[in-house]
């Protein structure tokens, strides 16, 4: 895909937001800990996760993690091309294996690469129908 940095002028502006709504369930989040070789009871189903400070299953943090940092890729891939440069995540609260949330990102901040394209400073965060921060994270994308 060609882009024109010029026409991407309306995402690479500070300030810039988005966001979708991601509904987890039980199944879903015990494969995707499954699939990341995370074999911890509290992804498990509600007998294994029935003893623990939860009392049920909860999403892992590479599920999370992994849609958050998808969202960005999926948001502007759709308009040039992309590739993560750098990501952190901060996880503060456990994410239910049945809760509905919103993932979102704001760009930061921008500034141009001199081999061309921009590096997109991000912050971002999942966030429960609480409105309480679960996971928050920041990112650096280059955009071209």
């Amino acid at each position: 895909m060609q882009s024109n940095i010029d026409a991407l002028s309306e995402y690479l502006q500070v300030g810039y937001r988005f966001a979708r709504m991601h509904r987890f369930d039980p199944v879903q989040a015990s494969a995707f800990a499954t699939m990341a070789g995370d074999d911890n009871p509290l992804h498990h189903g509600p007998q294994l996760s029935a003893g623990t400070r939860y009392g049920k299953p909860i999403v892992s943090g590479t599920h999370s993690g992994a849609l958050l940092m998808g969202l960005v890729a999926s948001h502007y891939a759709m308009r040039a091309n992309v590739v993560g440069v750098k990501f952190s995540l901060a996880l503060s609260r456990p994410i239910f294996a049945d809760e509905e949330v919103t993932l979102a990102w704001e760009v930061v901040g921008v500034r141009p690469r001199s081999k061309g394209g921009s590096y997109v400073e991000l912050t971002g965060a999942v966030t429960g129908d609480d409105g309480r921060c679960r996971v928050s994270g920041d990112g650096t994308i280059l955009v071209w």
